[in-house]
């Protein structure tokens, strides 16, 4: 195992490991590392324009469950380590390290593009996912409002959306929640991994805190607006015990439904974790990481549509079991998420063509 550098306040990661596509990378060297340097003068997070000109993209792996979406933001300031979309970054010759949470691009121009492709004739009205990548409502959104933009568009097509998010700021967005739900055009997911704060905190670093996000469970659930839970991803080893806890505490909020995924570890993100187990919690490092093994077929990835999300072998089982009790323990065992419908959407402004005969 490499020699680690020290960790980086409010930061998941701690280093950028190679990029997959890239033949050179530079690697700095930890014997004439100054950390007080570091400490003086950490990462700073820098905002980059993307200039996209669609925004509106097709899913097509069959066990995500929505198929278009929209991700105003590439990279996310949150700094989640276990963040599957991490390797995305390497597409844009970034890493999957530290330039993913600190080299973010906006897409400034997604609430026109949007308006565009809804008011297109060929468009055929569809639920859309916010989040299917990247966080949409990470901290820049209280200031760049694009999120915000977006909702605003599809408030005045009226047409439906799914959001899923670790960021309490979504509550801002109630007073247009509110009139899509009233169109049955809205469902809202609220992801908890963990209820530990001090561990949300080395984990999650720049996320809404715990206690946070089910507040906005609660909020959310008291506007009417349809709010579900995601205990995701599990940590076999490290926060897998959590899940009944916190489908108790989401019910308490209104949660009308609920779902789990195990953790995944594709590309980089593998080294990335093995990391951040080494420094946060060395003790349990083999543990986590022999039991992915067991739930992976042996590795510490699989990309099977089939099992990437549970997993599989004993652990899988006894996950599956463990969140079927809590389900039933909590009152949600019968609950699931609304189906949202296009019946209300409009093209606003649009002039309707009277036939004469």
């Amino acid at each position: 195992m490499r020699k680690l550098l020290p960790n980086i306040r409010g930061r998941g990661a701690d280093s950028n490991p190679p990029n997959r596509f890239q033949p050179l990378h530079i690697e700095p060297d930890p014997d004439g590392y100054n950390a007080a340097d570091w400490e003086q003068e950490p990462p700073q997070t820098v905002y980059l324009l993307d200039t996209s000109k669609s925004i509106i993209a097709r899913n097509d792996s069959p066990d995500v469950g929505f198929e278009y979406t929209i991700n105003p933001f590439r990279g996310c300031s949150h700094g989640c380590i276990y963040c599957y979309a991490r390797p995305t970054h390497e597409y844009l010759g970034f890493s999957a390290g530290l330039d993913f949470e600190t080299r973010i691009m906006v897409k400034r121009d997604a609430p026109a593009i949007l308006r565009r492709d809804l008011s297109s004739p060929k468009y055929q009205p569809a639920p859309l996912a916010f989040s299917g990548v990247t966080d949409c409502y990470q901290p820049i959104e209280r200031k760049l409002l694009i999120t915000r933009g977006c909702l605003q568009v599809l408030h005045e097509f009226r047409n439906p959306v799914n959001i899923i998010t670790k960021n309490h700021l979504v509550t801002r967005d109630i007073d247009l929640l509110r009139d899509l739900a009233g169109w049955q055009a809205v469902s809202v997911v609220i992801s908890v991994t963990t209820l530990d704060a001090n561990l949300a905190a080395k984990m999650e670093p720049r996320a809404s805190s715990p206690r946070r996000r089910l507040q906005a469970v609660a909020e959310l659930a008291a506007a009417g607006i349809p709010v579900g839970v995601m205990v995701a991803p599990v940590v076999p080893g490290l926060t897998e015990h959590e899940m009944p806890a916190i489908l108790a505490e989401a019910a308490k909020g209104g949660a009308f439904a609920a779902g789990f995924e195990v953790l995944r570890l594709p590309y980089a993100v593998k080294d990335l974790f093995a990391d951040w187990l080494q420094v946060h919690y060395p003790d349990r490092r083999d543990k986590v990481l022999n039991r992915i093994r067991e739930l992976r077929g042996g590795k510490l990835n699989d990309p099977n549509f089939n099992t990437r999300m549970t997993g599989q072998g004993v652990w899988a089982e006894q996950f599956k079991s463990m969140y079927k009790l809590a389900k039933k323990a909590a009152g949600l065992e019968n609950r699931k998420y609304p189906q949202l419908s296009t019946a209300a959407f409009r093209v606003p402004g649009a002039v309707k063509q009277m036939t004469l005969w």
